[in-house]
This record gives structure tokens, sequence and C-alpha cells, in this order.
């Protein structure tokens, strides 16, 4: 738990010193939305109906801070490659996503079966980070109407607050014996392997996209997003297992619209 304390504090600095230093440049703000694929302990790895069936969806509020240009001067700043490259996004992100099991072992004809195919979960989160933006071209020529496209690539790191769901459909409590895949039984003595509390941690974002230009004061943008999370808990299992190699984690494409605020 310090850790995520460590992570929180960061992130608080990061964000607010980004808005404290956002007064002498240009600022941005928009909204995006789109479909998230959560992957989770629920499905089986690099199983095609588990990655087309735990899809859930994200909404994201951001702003830019656009170091090409000065606000209090309206005028360009310095011409570095630093200011022409890029891009200090700074954004509050919502994604749900509703949580089954697929695979060949949910569809067996057997009790276990039953057990996994009644279970569901849900992943509910909430985020809030900055980001670094790195423009492959010039931000100014791009600001200009020279070219229509501007690809980039980021990294950042957020805090991240999440609320899960477990449940079955089968009688009584999920994590009995009686309605719980074996997987998800703890040993005697351990603490167990599901867990519907809310918790906090941390993400690391890596992401890619492109915006195009619409006028002189927006942009569209399209966005392949990577988020990996610092607990294995966001989905309310942690199982201690090898087929559990690695912590929850999401890939998110979304859409969405940038207006200029000068």
């Amino acid at each position: 738990m310090k850790t995520n304390h460590i992570i929180l504090a960061l992130v608080a600095f990061l964000t607010f010193s980004s808005f404290s230093y956002a007064q002498g440049f240009s600022q941005e703000i928009g909204a995006s939305i789109g479909p998230v694929a959560f992957k989770s302990d629920y499905g089986l790895r690099g199983n095609s109906e588990t990655n087309f069936g735990n899809v859930g969806f994200g909404v994201a509020l951001l702003h830019y801070i656009n170091f090409s240009f000065r606000a209090d001067c309206d005028c360009y700043s310095a011409d570095t490659y630093f200011n022409d490259h890029f891009k200090v996004r700074t954004e509050l992100d919502f994604h749900t996503t509703g949580l089954d099991h697929f695979g060949e072992f949910a569809e067996k004809d057997d009790i276990n079966g039953l057990k996994l195919r009644s279970m569901h979960g849900k992943a509910e989160v909430l985020e809030v980070g900055p980001s670094l933006e790195w423009y492959l071209r010039s931000i100014r020529d791009f600001d200009s109407g020279n070219f229509s496209f501007a690809p980039y690539a980021s990294v950042g790191i957020h805090y991240v607050y999440f609320n899960p769901e477990a449940t079955t459909d089968l009688p009584g409590t999920i994590g009995s014996r009686a309605n719980t895949y074996p997987t998800f039984l703890a040993p005697a003595g351990e603490e167990p392997y599901i867990d519907a509390s809310s918790g906090n941690t941390y993400a690391v974002v890596w992401s890619a996209g492109t915006r195009y230009r619409l006028n002189d004061n927006s942009d569209l943008v399209l966005d392949a997003r990577w988020h990996f999370y610092g607990s294995d808990w966001v989905d309310g299992l942690n199982h201690d297992n090898p087929q559990n190699k690695a912590n929850d984690w999401m890939f998110w494409l979304n859409v969405g619209y940038i207006f200029y605020l000068n």
C-alpha cells in the first residue's frame, strides 16, 4: 500500500505541476470514447472468445499543454525540438467491463464447467494522471495546417481506483467449494483468491495514435493504448497458479475530439 501512496503523490505532483506550467503555454481540452478489452483472470490467455467477449467501454476527459505556442504573448515559443515535438496530456478516465469465462474448460459438460460458466465479474476503474506525448512531425507545422495527420506515441503513469464485482449464478456466495472452480479456491490458511473489495493501485500507460486536423481550432484523435496495472486485484481475482503470469491489463481503442483554447 505504501507504493500506491507514493504513486498517488507522484501523479498529483506531476498533474499540478503540469497545470501550473501550462499558464504560459497554449492549452487544449477534449474527450474520447471507445471499447476496452480487459485482460484479467477471467477466460483463457490467447483465446479468441475471451479476447472478444470481455470487452467493455471507456470514456476520457483530456487536457493538453502545447509548448509550441505561448498564450501569454499570443506568439510562437522558442523553436526547440522539445517545444515542437512534445505535449503533456493529463486525463481522467473511467472504464467498465463485464467479465466471463470462455474457452474449453468453461465449455465442458461437467460440474467444473458449470462453475466456470456461472461465474461472472465486473471491472470498474477510475484513473487520473499525466502522459508525455512525442510527435513524429513538427507540431508547429501541423498547427499551421501544413499537413493533416500528426502521428504520436506516449508514455505516462496513472493513479487507479478500482471497484470490482464477482458473483455466481449457482446457490450461495462465490468463493465456496460448492459453487467455485478449484483454481479460484485458496488452500487452507491462505488469503482468499476472490476479493471484490475496492482498492487503489497505479498503471503504466503506453499509447500510439494520430491527430487529424479539422480546422484552426480543433482536431480529431485516434488513440490505441495499453494500461498495465500494478495490482492483480483490479478484476477481483488473484490466484497463485502457474497460468496467472501477469497482473491485470487492458487495451483501449478510442476516438476523440480536441478543442484549442488558445
